[in-house]
């Protein structure tokens, strides 16, 4: 890497609620004032820092480094933490940062846990749950959040990574406006519905692109299962990006996850990525826990007919073909769009109906799995 392959313009700050641009623009000087190590310019001048932003006192942003950084990535990090802490009106500062870096080296009882040579169990978590799609635009993520939720109804403490960088939608399915705080050099999950909760979505602007290479988002993942506080968990749910590609290999790499849910919509278009997504999780040795079909059918809110409009039936024919359970079919239906796009999902808003009744059936036999 050198510096000028990574010179890009100057990260902008979202002033919004902070007490002036003055100070604002002070943590930015702050931050300039930070030299690379071996590249010898200013880490805002090499265009290294994503989503700066400052609100009511706390600092956030991403610290974008190679992996040839990987050992001096502490240091980096450090030296911005300590020239933040000591500007007058900043109380926290969470720091995202990408280069590579080994999992901790986990001790005593966890260090039992392991299930498989080089996998770390997550700190407080109990099983791991992968929600993924072969492809995008089947309503995954809708999917997981309703699941996550299920499984809280279900008396079970949950929680909830989105792990889809590029597009992460946890803050709009789950109505979150909060930045997660720093703790003991930990980042707290944002609580929401009885769930904890993270995303890369709370870390930048929404509206912002990511533009990463793909390690950097396998990185970014590594963080948010072992730089977060997940206490206490007995489920984390992980909303996988859809494909087979480096945050399918990072996380079923470094953790031994518990099992794999797999989403598809009826059509065979969508099976066909969804037959290879499995395949993938099969190569690498997780184990499946299922097959979802969602909009298996469309139910008209004015007369309550029912259309095939994705074809139907694809996904339970597939999943008896494959010797994977077939976990049950989701219709589309105007009340879960509305709930995903009004921040509450259906469980949460809408328990008794029909919708909801299936997802918890459906969260009922995974519970059972793991």
């Amino acid at each position: 890497m050198t510096a000028e392959a990574n010179l890009q313009p100057e990260t902008e700050i979202n002033y919004k609620m902070f007490k002036s641009k003055k100070e604002a623009k002070a943590v930015k000087a702050a931050l300039k004032s930070i030299t690379h190590p071996k590249l010898g310019k200013s880490i805002v001048d090499l265009g290294l820092l994503q989503g700066l932003k400052v609100e009511d006192g706390k600092v956030s942003f991403v610290l974008e480094l190679a992996p040839a950084d990987r050992e001096i990535a502490p240091v980096i990090e450090k030296k911005c933490q300590d020239v933040l802490k000591s500007l007058k009106g900043v109380e926290a500062v969470n720091i995202i940062v990408t280069a590579e870096r080994p999992p901790p080296d986990l001790q005593g009882p966890q260090k039992a846990r392991r299930a498989a040579p080089g996998k770390v169990p997550i700190p407080g978590v109990g099983a791991v749950i992968a929600v993924a799609s072969g492809k995008g635009g089947v309503g995954k993520s809708t999917i997981a959040a309703n699941l996550a939720l299920g499984l809280k109804h279900l008396g079970l403490a949950v929680g909830f990574l989105d792990a889809d960088v590029y597009g992460p939608s946890a803050p709009m399915m789950f109505g979150l406006s909060s930045r997660p705080d720093l703790k003991d050099d930990k980042l707290m999950p944002v609580e929401k519905f009885g769930l904890k909760i993270i995303s890369m979505g709370l870390m930048v602007d929404t509206e912002a692109p990511l533009i990463w290479r793909g390690p950097m988002v396998g990185k970014a993942i590594q963080q948010f299962l072992y730089d977060v506080n997940w206490q206490g968990l007995d489920v984390l749910v992980v909303d996988m990006p859809p494909g087979t590609g480096d945050a399918q290999l990072t996380l079923a790499q470094m953790v031994p996850l518990s099992g794999a849910v797999i989403v598809s919509t009826p059509q065979d278009l969508a099976l066909i990525d969804a037959r290879k997504g499995l395949e993938m999780f099969r190569t690498i040795n997780v184990p499946i826990l299922g097959i979802i079909e969602n909009m298996s059918t469309f139910i008209c809110p004015h007369c309550g007919e029912e259309s095939h409009i994705f074809s139907h039936g694809g996904v339970s024919k597939t999943a008896e073909r494959l010797g994977v359970p077939f976990l049950g079919e989701i219709p589309l239906t105007m009340a879960l769009r509305e709930a995903s796009d009004s921040g509450i999902p259906l469980i949460a808003s809408a328990p008794d109906s029909p919708e909801a009744r299936t997802f918890l059936k459906i969260a009922e036999k995974i519970s059972k799995k793991i």
